[in-house]
């Protein structure tokens, strides 16, 4: 069940990519950002009232906070990037957040990664890098003297702490209240500062931007319920592994309902990453009881 939830929120972020394309025809990243959040808790407290009948919004934990600080950083520093530079130089930001987290499950939660788990995570990282790039100069990642790449780096931190934050929280708060306390405060957080970085709506106002909006803020408010629920039954390194897999699911997205060319760099980033996978899944030559070596007994 575990992996079920896991591909299900995995699925969901493959398909922010057309939603935000097709809402900044309307309104700017600010407003998107907090829209993703606002509508992420809307959402979110609706499913929480028809299970539990009620919502518990939480202020004294301190992982609520760093959760909430995390996920605003890694969309705030992320849009500021791509406002001053190229959207595709967010390919950091993966890789970043990824190996931060296989060394926090490393250090701290004392997750057996070995060596072949190391080499099949390097080979994924590699993979979805490769898909990224898709031939663009790399220059440009260091132009106005690192600051883009500065604030990407930022961004993938911020991402990794918010993905920290769910494995901490969910020892004392169920994954409904956990997220909802979350993703209320992004919102207070992401709405202070747009009476002055947002420009409002800087297109035409369209019914099918309104839906990319609403849409974005049903994947917030479930994906991440999934996603919690999910690392509560698979191993962490493997979460976090998978999680990049949605690269994958982007392309086939984008070349379906888009229309965009898939370059040779995609196909070499795709094997290389299925390659990774592959290597992640092979047997490990050991007895089944043998459970020492999680990251390479997934399934």
């Amino acid at each position: 069940m575990g992996y079920i939830l896991l591909l299900l929120a995995t699925l969901s972020w493959s398909f922010v990519g057309m939603l935000v394309k097709a809402a900044s025809t309307m309104v700017d990243s600010s407003v998107i950002t907090f829209a993703r959040f606002f509508f992420g808790i809307v959402f979110l407290g609706l499913f929480m009232l028809l299970k539990d009948g009620r919502i518990q919004l939480r202020t004294k934990l301190t992982w609520i906070w760093l959760g909430a600080l995390g996920k605003s950083i890694n969309y705030l520093f992320e849009n500021l990037a791509i406002s001053i530079g190229f959207a595709y130089g967010n390919i950091l930001v993966p890789p970043i957040q990824t190996v931060t987290l296989l060394l926090i499950s490393t250090l701290w939660f004392k997750e057996h990664i070995s060596s072949r788990g190391w080499m099949a995570a390097g080979l994924c990282i590699m993979g979805v890098l490769f898909i990224s790039w898709n031939g663009q100069p790399l220059d440009i990642l260091w132009s106005g003297n690192g600051l883009t790449t500065l604030l990407f780096a930022l961004s993938g931190i911020g991402a990794a702490i918010h993905v920290l934050s769910q494995k901490m929280l969910i020892k004392d708060m169920d994954t409904g209240n956990m997220n909802f306390s979350v993703f209320f405060w992004c919102s207070v957080l992401m709405a202070i500062p747009l009476p002055i970085q947002s420009e409002g709506f800087v297109g035409p106002i369209t019914g099918s931007a309104w839906l990319a909006l609403i849409g974005l803020g049903l994947i917030t408010g479930l994906s991440f319920y999934w996603f919690a629920e999910a690392i509560r039954r698979v191993p962490f390194a493997m979460a976090v592994i998978v999680g990049n897999s949605m690269v994958l699911f982007t392309i086939l997205w984008s070349f379906l309902f888009l229309e965009e060319s898939i370059t040779r760099y995609i196909i070499i980033g795709t094997i290389i990453f299925l390659a990774g996978l592959l290597l992640l899944n092979l047997p490990s030559g050991k007895p089944a009881a043998a459970k020492k070596k999680p990251i390479e007994n997934a399934v």
